[in-house]
């Protein structure tokens, strides 16, 4: 048996919109959530009380967590809804939640205005974005995933991944320009508020996907004969499809590589260079600014791999080469002697870390329809509140024991697990293709 293959060339009007409106969208939504973040350096100060360094490193930590603890409820939540209620809906709704809370936070009094109520403003405003990104970067990757076919599929999700790293990039540029030219910060969020309306509206033209709407069409046709016969309904193998252990396991080990590798190459890096080279925090930014766009084109080139190379047999790769690095990281880090070196660190980090960029809509698939959006959104959530909250806070006392080993205490689990969860999904591939003929 042969399957069907989608190339860019077939895509009708409908789908290259939709994969158009979709990557726009994840944009727009990185551009908001990574704002504060990169600019956390300058808003902290602004947001939270002036204290000792350590204090100051543990209330940066919690303001860098604050939009991640929160986030397993806000699967819950948009899981349900993507489930129930549909794909298109739940990223409308999401992205509208953006927009309003980019609008508070531009129009925040500082702590000198108002006192700690305007760290728990904009704490609450944190954990907003954090839950409303939950429905849209699952939501985005399952409606190309549920759209399209290999081997069109791993690019055009992938693309989605990509425009979220140009959302962080921009948000990078942003930050690097109102702290380098003294504009007021506040025109930042007052354009990310703009680009999220826009983003909302935008995607009131999409269409329900193939995938969830015919499961709907089946279901509903199943309770109408249940109606008659109630025994056909709970024999309908739609109703009763359950998720594999061990598939969501995998799934949530997948999902944990890439935060600690991006906390490594932005935040931990980012704080040597304060420390090592007495860094301004404007410069932090700027030379974040730059591992991010070298991130961005090597996304670009993963996207275009994918389409003639397998996902999986990429991320294989990538992690014998990561895992290469890894070893050699600690001496590395402790023969430092200028920046550059910090951001040759942060690049290959940025490229090569554990992710599972392409190979996205090959562990999507494996999940049942009717709870394919709560378990992703659920894992992918979990994954963050975990593993930011560990590196972040964990971090801060790790380093004072272990120095740059720290980075062999934090990476070789990560690398344990990831490689598990590639097995556990190569062993399924395998299986559905012999399944397939």
């Amino acid at each position: 048996m042969i399957h069907d293959k989608e190339t860019l060339s077939s895509l009708s009007k409908e789908k290259r919109e939709a994969i158009g409106l979709l990557s726009i969208g994840t944009f727009l939504e990185y551009f908001d959530l990574l704002l504060y973040v990169h600019m956390a350096v300058l808003l902290n100060e602004l947001f939270f009380p002036k204290t000792d360094p350590h204090t100051a490193g543990l209330l940066s930590a919690f303001a860098f967590c604050s939009s991640y603890i929160l986030r397993p409820l806000g699967a819950l939540i948009f899981g349900y809804l993507g489930d129930n209620i549909g794909r298109k809906s739940t990223v409308i709704i999401t992205t509208t939640m953006m927009s309003l809370s980019c609008f508070t936070m531009a129009n925040l009094p500082t702590y000198e205005q108002i006192g700690i109520t305007a760290a728990y403003i904009v704490t609450v405003c944190r954990i907003v974005q954090g839950m409303a990104t939950m429905g849209e970067v699952i939501g985005a990757d399952l409606y190309i995933t549920e759209l399209t076919k290999p081997p069109i599929q791993y690019p055009a999700v992938t693309l989605i991944a990509v425009f979220g790293v140009l959302g962080g990039t921009v948000a990078l540029g942003v930050a690097s320009l109102v702290t380098s030219f003294g504009l007021n910060w506040r025109s930042a969020f007052w354009l990310g508020t703009l680009v999220a309306v826009i983003g909302a509206v935008a995607r009131t033209r999409l269409r329900e996907t193939p995938d969830f709407a015919d499961a709907k069409r089946r279901i509903k046709q199943a309770v109408i004969k249940a109606k008659h016969n109630p025994e056909l309904l709970t024999r309908s193998a739609i109703w009763n499809e359950k998720v594999d252990k061990k598939t969501a396991l995998a799934l949530f080990f997948i999902e944990c590589s890439w935060p600690v590798c991006f906390y490594f190459a932005y935040m931990y890096c980012g704080n040597m260079l304060k420390t090592i080279f007495h860094f301004t925090p404007e410069a932090v930014i700027h030379q974040n600014f730059t591992v991010s766009m070298i991130q961005l084109f090597s996304w670009l080139i993963v996207a275009y791999l994918s389409y003639v190379i397998h996902p999986l047999k990429i991320l294989r790769v990538r992690l014998v080469l990561f895992l290469c690095f890894v070893v050699l990281c600690p001496y590395m880090l402790n023969n430092v002697t200028s920046p550059y070196q910090i951001m040759a660190i942060q690049a290959f980090i940025a490229v090569f870390g554990f992710m599972g960029t392409p190979a996205v809509p090959i562990f999507y698939k494996h999940l049942p329809v009717f709870k394919r959006f709560t378990y992703a959104t659920f894992s992918y959530a979990l994954s963050r509140a975990f593993v930011y909250v560990v590196t972040s806070f964990g971090l801060v006392y790790l380093d004072v024991f272990f120095g740059s080993y720290v980075v062999l205490v934090v990476m070789i689990p990560t690398a344990t697990a990831f490689i598990y969860a590639l097995r556990h999904f190569e062993k399924l591939e395998k299986a559905s293709a012999h399944h397939a003929y």
